[in-house]
């Protein structure tokens, strides 16, 4: 890879780290204040917890959260209160 090419390419490295850099999963704490949340609005089970970055803006993404009656749900939960502010049915 000639220099230029390299000096090209650098920009574009320093654009995607923050990004990966975002997606995280819960602390112990964090995970425990999230499963209180969707226990208490009916959900059963879930897949996986990880803090995303949207636009500038966080929040917690929950997949494949689960109902007693099997329905399944893709949720977005506020990062500070961990309210829950979208769901998304899956069919």
């Amino acid at each position: 890879m000639t220099f230029n090419r390299v000096l090209c390419l650098a920009p574009l490295a320093l654009v995607a780290a923050p990004a990966a850099a975002a997606d995280r999963p819960p602390t112990p704490a964090e995970r425990t204040q999230i499963e209180r949340v969707l226990t208490e609005a009916g959900y059963v089970r879930w897949d996986g917890i990880e803090l995303e970055q949207d636009d500038g803006r966080s929040y917690w993404e929950v997949d494949d959260a689960r109902r007693a009656d099997g329905s399944v749900w893709d949720l977005k939960l506020a990062p500070q209160t961990y309210a829950i502010i979208r769901t998304d049915r899956e069919d």
